[in-house]
């Protein structure tokens, strides 16, 4: 890259800038993958998986849960829709149950549910386009739901006995 930079603001060769770029660091945007997931097929794969971190085997929650204890105190642990990280509190990160793309899908990965692993946050962003290889991770084997429920249960029987919790949409759903 520094070439790059020395092409162009040593002797101004954009040519040779854009040999180096084409020769060096070639690119090749892929086609955009509309995701086959929605909030069903995560939760069945959270359940699938038993709400644990498929790279670290580290329990994880259902995210509405995060959320009610986010309405409920809400400057103790705020959230942020946008999850902007000054705004939200950190265990967001660390706890919520995410999608991941085993294989990525921009590395040719399918975009189903063979490909796809529970992950925290934090280990889905870490991992980003990369393969378990590449980063030295391993895949760990699924959790048993009948063991760790995500606290699943507790979100049911909490919404019910306080309804007013699901006029918010994204919690209704």
């Amino acid at each position: 890259m520094a070439t790059y930079c020395y092409g162009i603001s040593k002797n101004g060769s954009r040519d040779q800038a854009l040999t180096v770029l084409k020769r060096d660091y070639p690119f090749a945007p892929s086609p955009i993958t509309k995701r086959k997931y929605g909030l069903l097929e995560s939760t069945l794969l959270w359940v699938r998986d038993g709400f644990i971190d498929r790279y670290t085997a580290e329990r994880l929650v259902f995210p509405p849960v995060l959320r009610i204890i986010s309405a409920e105190l809400p400057e103790e642990f705020p959230f942020h829709p946008n999850w902007k990280t000054d705004v939200t509190h950190p265990a967001y990160w660390e706890l919520t149950a995410t999608v991941d793309h085993l294989v990525p899908v921009s590395r040719g990965g399918p975009d189903h549910e063979s490909n796809w692993v529970t992950a925290s946050m934090a280990h889905n962003s870490a991992k980003g386009n990369w393969t378990l290889a590449e980063l030295g991770w391993t895949l760990q084997p699924p959790g048993k739901f009948g063991d760790w429920d995500g606290l699943v249960h507790w979100f049911v029987d909490y919404t019910d006995s306080r309804p007013q919790l699901l006029t918010d949409g994204s919690m209704r759903q």
